[in-house]
C-alpha cells in the first residue's frame, strides 16, 4: 500500500518485478466494462445487420490490437512511460503537439467512462446522478494514488469478476428472442467500413499509454510474450463485449438505448444490485488508466520546459487536477451520450493514427529499439527540442485524412465516391509512415557517418 515513486523517471532494473502474463489480466480488465459495450452497440445503429456487426467488430480489433501491442512491448525495452518516450520522434518539445491530444483523449474518456459508471452507481444506491459521477471519479484517484503496483492488481482480481458476470448477461441475453428480428439491413461497404474504423480505433487509442502498464518489467522480458498477452487481453475482452452490445441493441434497441437499466434488468431482480456494482468496478478499470495516463502525460508536458522532479505531494496534485477537469466535462456534457461518443471515438482516430505510425517506424524499423534514455529527458541532447521531420510527418498525416472522412460534421469526397467508406485510418497510418521513414533513415545515416567515419 505504498505510494509509487515513480512517474514519467527511467525504470531501473533494480526495481523491474513483474511477468508479462500479468498484462493479460489489466487489459482484459480495462476493455471487460460498460463502454465498451455500448461502443459495440454503435454497430446496430449505424446500419449494419448482426454477422456484418460480429465481423467488423472482432476484424476491426485485431487489426488495431497489432499495434496497442506492439506499443506495449516497448516498455520492458526502454523502462519509460509511452509519451515521453515520443521524444525521441518529436524532440522533446516537438512531443507536446500530440501530448496536448492525449491529454484531450484522456480527459475525454475519462469524462464518457465517469458518466456510465455514475448511472451505475446511482441505480445501485439511489444517489443522484451528478454525486455519483464524483463519487466514482473519487475512487479512480484512490487507485491513481497508489500507482502501478496496486493498479496490477486491482485489475487481476477484477478480471475474474467481469468474466463471471458478462458470461452470465451473455448467456442471459442469448436466451432472448433474437430470430424475431427479421429487418435486417443488406450488407453495405460504407457502414462496415464505418464501423471497422471505429473498433480499430478503440485499440489504437489505446497505444500513448500501453506501455505504461509493461515498462516495470524486466529488460529481459520476451517482445513476444509482452505483445500476445496485451494483444489477446485487450483484443478478446473488446471483441466480446463490442458483440454483448450489438446483440443488446438488436434484441432490444429501445432498452438498450440505457443499457446499464438494460443489464440490470436483464439479470434479473436478485442480481441487479451486484450487476450495477461491478459495472462501477468496470469503469474503475477503465478510468483508472485514463486518470494515470493523463496524470503523466500533464507531467511530462510541463516537464518539457522545466526541469523538476514530481513528489509525492505533487503527484496527488496533478491527479486531482486531471480528475476535476474530467469531471467537469462528464457532469457537463451529460445527453445525448451515445452519439456525442461516436464523435469523440472518430476525432481520435484522425489524430492518433499518424502518431502511431511514426512512433512504431521509428522504433522497430529505424532504431530497432536502441534509445538514449538520458537524452530523452535533455532538450539539448541528441533528439533536440523539435524534429521537424516529425512534426510536419505528423500534421500531413492528419490533414491527408480529410478527403476520406465520413463524419457528421465533415465528408470527404473520397468517402461520398465510397458510399460513405471511412478509410481515413488506412490512408493516415501508411502515408505518415513513409513520410516519416525515408528522410529520417537518411538522417540517421548521415549522423552514424559522422560518428563513425569509414576507416582509410
Amino acid at each position: 500500500m505504498q505510494i509509487e515513486r515513480r512517474s514519467i523517471d527511467y525504470i531501473p532494473e533494480s526495481e523491474r518485478h513483474g511477468s508479462a502474463r500479468n498484462l493479460f489480466a489489466i487489459w482484459f480488465s480495462a476493455n471487460a466494462q460498460i463502454t465498451t459495450v455500448v461502443t459495440g452497440a454503435l454497430a446496430i445503429t449505424l446500419g449494419l445487420n448482426l454477422w456484418s456487426a460480429i465481423v467488423a467488430i472482432i476484424l476491426g480489433n485485431a487489426v488495431g490490437g497489432i499495434f496497442m501491442a506492439y506499443h506495449s512491448a516497448q516498455g520492458p525495452k526502454l523502462g519509460i512511460p509511452q509519451m515521453i518516450q515520443s521524444r525521441a520522434q518529436f524532440g522533446v518539445v516537438g512531443a507536446v503537439l500530440p501530448l496536448i491530444l492525449v491529454v484531450i483523449m484522456y480527459v475525454g474518456f475519462f469524462a464518457t467512462s465517469g458518466v456510465l459508471g455514475a448511472q451505475a452507481f446511482s441505480a445501485a444506491f439511489h444517489v443522484p446522478q451528478n454525486v455519483s459521477v464524483i463519487i466514482v471519479n473519487m475512487l479512480a484517484v484512490l487507485l491513481v494514488i497508489y500507482g502501478y503496483d496496486f493498479i496490477h492488481k486491482f485489475e487481476k482480481v477484477v478480471s475474474y469478476l467481469f468474466f463471471v458476470l458478462f458470461l452470465y448477461l451473455s448467456i442471459r441475453l442469448l436466451s432472448q428472442p433474437i430470430q424475431a428480428n427479421t429487418n435486417l439491413p443488406a450488407f453495405a461497404w460504407g457502414p462496415f467500413l464505418l464501423v471497422l474504423s471505429i473498433m480499430a480505433t478503440w485499440q489504437i487509442a489505446y497505444a500513448p499509454y500501453v506501455a505504461d502498464y509493461s515498462r516495470y518489467l524486466p529488460s529481459d522480458t520476451s517482445l513476444k510474450e509482452t505483445f500476445w498477452y496485451t494483444y489477446c487481453g485487450s483484443v478478446i475482452s473488446s471483441s466480446w463485449m463490442m458483440i454483448l452490445g450489438s446483440l443488446a441493441a438488436l434484441v432490444a434497441p429501445k432498452e438498450s438505448e440505457n443499457m446499464i437499466g438494460y443489464f440490470g434488468n436483464l439479470s434479473g431482480s436478485g442480481v441487479s444490485f451486484l450487476t450495477y456494482i461491478l459495472i462501477v468496478l468496470g469503469v474503475l478499470a477503465i478510468n483508472t488508466l485514463n486518470l494515470y495516463g493523463g496524470f503523466m502525460s500533464v507531467v511530462t508536458t510541463i516537464s518539457a520546459f522545466a526541469n523538476w522532479k514530481v513528489f509525492s505531494g505533487t503527484r496527488v496534485i496533478f491527479i486531482l487536477i486531471v480528475s476535476m477537469v474530467g469531471t467537469i466535462v462528464g457532469i457537463w456534457g451529460q445527453g445525448n451520450f451515445l452519439e456525442n461518443y461516436s464523435k469523440f471515438l472518430l476525432l481520435l482516430l484522425y489524430f492518433m493514427v499518424p502518431w502511431t505510425a511514426i512512433n512504431l517506424v521509428d522504433y522497430y524499423l529505424l532504431r530497432k529499439g536502441d534509445y538514449n534514455i538520458q537524452a530523452i529527458f535533455d532538450p539539448n541532447g541528441e533528439y533536440g527540442r523539435v524534429n521537424w521531420i516529425a512534426i510536419s510527418s505528423y500534421i500531413l498525416g492528419i490533414l491527408i485524412q480529410f478527403p476520406f472522412m465520413n463524419t457528421e460534421l465533415f465528408v470527404g469526397p473520397v468517402a461520398k465516391y465510397l458510399n460513405g467508406a471511412d478509410i481515413a485510418w488506412i490512408v493516415g497510418m501508411i502515408i505518415p509512415a513513409a513520410l516519416y521513414y525515408y528522410p529520417m533513415k537518411r538522417r540517421l545515416s548521415e549522423e552514424n557517418m559522422r560518428h563513425h567515419p569509414p576507416a582509410m
